[in-house]
């Protein structure tokens, strides 16, 4: 095997929010363009519109500790709280919310989002979800295919921290990750396709581009890719988490993930490779129970309890989180566990609400008011 520089494991965040009117807990459908400049022209990182106009996509600069992240995204929360505070408007991180319609949102109005609606008609009109993507800097191409080949082994537990999305519509899904359900309904998402090397995924992706199927690579929207803008490997199967704390965790786990395999790589090990029949059933596992039913285990041949499975994974990249100085972040790993995902607090503020006596639409209020305080760190928890 060919010597290999060891990787820069940057890292770097995007997360995408509601906009909401705090007093009633409904969307922001049209939000003021004066907001979205002074959004738009802060220094801390970078903000943007997203495909439907009462959401917003942040980004965090490139980051060169797990450290340096968690100011990173932490200074974007307050700074976009305080701006649409402003304007009488709230960020809400949650991949749905829990009563809106999709059918009386706006997309944004820019050439993508444009060729998008178009092109996916009502599949584009229902994406009323939010996600998190974390880009870890991986800048040998061949690495980053192969580690995009192990690395799905362990989206599904990745997602099961992450879970922010039970109801839909006014309604408890059952799920944990709605949103994973809107978004496979899209072309070309789901685990990623298996690859020898860096130029079988070119030529798979010439075959798309040369028929005008894509424009470019970024139309492929699986779990996990390779990013098209950076030399990254970039994470997409979580949910948005609502506690910033949690993000930090999520992304802190991902990246010494990702070192954990390239240490197999130089001394000629691998992580097992499973076929994707077998992961997607732990993908549907995170999806619609979480943390809650366990996962399978393969090796074993058996369903394990999330916390054990969890364990073995931070017993695996203990050397790494104390070589990227990110040992607190991943045991917070832990309190995720132990306390609950914004899905399990998003049913337990409902279901207090229900046993007060609240009418299902208050209770769903409750519900908003929740991730509007527990978004920017007031929820007192």
């Amino acid at each position: 095997m060919a010597n290999l520089h060891q990787p820069a494991f940057t890292i770097g965040v995007e997360e995408e929010y509601y906009l909401v009117d705090p007093a009633t807990g409904d969307l922001a459908t049209d939000p003021p363009e004066e907001m979205m400049k002074a959004l738009e022209g802060s220094a801390v990182g970078v903000v943007g519109p997203e495909f439907l106009r009462c959401q917003l996509e942040i980004a965090t600069p490139v980051c060169g500790s797990v450290g340096e992240l968690k100011r990173a995204l932490t200074d974007l929360r307050g700074m976009v709280g305080e701006v649409t505070g402003r304007y009488g408007l709230a960020p809400v991180a949650a991949s749905t919310h829990p009563v809106a319609a999709w059918d009386q949102q706006q997309h944004t109005d820019k050439e993508r989002y444009n060729f998008l609606a178009n092109d996916l008609q009502g599949v584009a009109r229902r994406l009323l979800i939010n996600g998190m993507h974390v880009h870890v800097g991986l800048e040998d191409s061949e690495l980053r295919i192969d580690l995009m080949n192990q690395i799905t082994y362990f989206l599904p537990h990745l997602l099961a921290l992450s879970t922010s999305s039970p109801f839909w519509r006014g309604r408890d899904t059952g799920l944990m990750s709605y949103r994973l359900s809107v978004f496979d309904e899209l072309p070309r998402t789901g685990l990623p396709q298996v690859f020898d090397s860096y130029g079988e995924y070119e030529r798979h992706i010439e075959v798309l581009t040369h028929c005008g199927v894509i424009e470019d690579a970024s139309r492929i929207w699986w779990d996990a890719r390779p990013s098209v803008k950076f030399p990254t490997l970039e994470m997409r199967i979580t949910d948005v988490c609502t506690r910033v704390e949690d993000a930090i965790a999520i992304a802190a786990l991902y990246v010494c993930v990702l070192r954990m395999l390239y240490r197999l790589r130089v001394t000629n090990q691998r992580w097992r490779m499973y076929g994707g029949m077998l992961i997607n059933e732990n993908r549907w596992r995170a999806q619609r129970y979480g943390l809650d039913e366990g996962m399978i285990d393969f090796g074993r041949g058996e369903i394990v309890p999330y916390g054990d499975l969890l364990e073995e994974l931070l017993d695996l990249v203990a050397e790494d989180a104390e070589a990227l100085g990110a040992e607190q972040e991943v045991a917070a790993a832990r309190d995720i566990l132990s306390r609950g995902t914004s899905a399990h607090m998003q049913r337990r503020v409902y279901r207090q609400a229900l046993a007060e006596g609240c009418a299902e639409e208050v209770a769903l209020k409750r519900v908003v008011q929740h991730l509007v305080a527990a978004t920017v760190g007031r929820d007192g928890g």
